[in-house]
């Protein structure tokens, strides 16, 4: 049992609270994930010729400057890094093929939780409120974000095993429920060239949602695809560079609730989460459908 949340902001002048917004939906879910909490969230752009890496290692003391600058000679480019807490948000002048090597190659014990134009991705151990409030969740502004709140029932409580899965340029997955085919689905998706570093079921739905975007599907196309190709039950919350989408399986077993207002869309697991949002109680409030895509963005 997991708690899934994302939201979407329709008008620019909301952007400044969207992380003060996404922490009160996230420790809404305390309930349904104790163990740990993530969330992806989509602000400025890197800048021209530039990829955000959000980083991660372990140590408290871990030396990110020395990262920075080692990164910095090698592409003859400076890096811009932000630190916060466990994890830095690098902006690096070059691709993800030439940044990743180098990391492999200088800091094996470093792992990339996401990277994309405008992507910013951080998840740890720990209750939502904790997490929340170790990477200064309130205090992030961007246009729209995915989060998750785990309970761990069929891996390891470990930052790795965390959600949100990023496994493509910008796109991140969230995932409420369990996937019965993933290890057969993950050899097949390592055969095309996607990359896994977890066990962990959800990371292979981001892989397949990477793979058939990569193919030349739209999200929608992808999430569709999904539905014969992904068995289990679930409900995904994918986040994109422009938007997010919401898909439940054929079934529906695992609960959602989506609700809109002329100034934002949101989803959670459950109403609670999107109750202190302002103007929920003149929202638009429905149970999205089985296997129906739902999916808002930017032009």
């Amino acid at each position: 049992m997991c708690g899934i949340v994302g939201l979407f902001l329709k008008k620019p002048g909301l952007e400044k609270k969207l992380g003060s917004h996404l922490a009160a939906m996230l420790i809404g879910m305390s309930d349904r994930g104790p163990d740990s909490a993530g969330f992806a969230v989509y602000r400025e752009p890197a800048g021209k010729g530039r990829i955000k890496l959000t980083l991660h290692h372990a140590d408290p003391a871990f030396a990110w400057k020395k990262l920075s600058q080692g990164l910095a000679k090698a592409t003859g480019k400076p890096v811009q890094t932000e630190r916060r807490a466990s994890h830095a948000v690098l902006r690096v002048a070059a691709t993800i093929e030439t940044a990743r090597a180098w990391l492999g190659a200088h800091y094996p014990d470093i792992r990339i939780m996401g990277c994309g134009e405008r992507i910013e991705l951080f998840k740890e151990m720990g209750l939502p409120a904790d997490v929340a409030k170790r990477f200064d969740l309130a205090h992030l502004a961007g246009t729209h974000a995915i989060g998750h709140t785990r309970m761990a029932t069929e891996s390891a409580v470990t930052t790795e095993h965390s959600h949100p899965f990023s496994t493509g340029l910008d796109l991140c997955l969230v995932h409420n429920g369990s996937l019965s085919n993933h290890n057969r689905l993950r050899v097949s998706l390592r055969r095309q060239g996607i990359a896994f570093e977890t066990d962990n079921d959800t990371e292979v739905a981001a892989g397949y949602m990477t793979w058939r975007m990569r193919e030349g599907a739209t999200l929608k196309e992808a999430m569709t695809s999904a539905l014969k190709d992904l068995d289990g039950f679930y409900t995904f919350a994918v986040g994109t560079k422009d938007g997010f989408a919401v898909l439940r399986d054929p079934f529906a077993c695992k609960p959602a609730v989506l609700a809109e207002t002329d100034e934002w869309v949101a989803m959670a697991s459950e109403y609670r989460s999107i109750a202190p949002l302002p103007g929920a109680d003149r929202a638009r409030v429905w149970e999205p459908q089985p296997a129906t895509v739902y999916s808002w963005g930017r032009a």
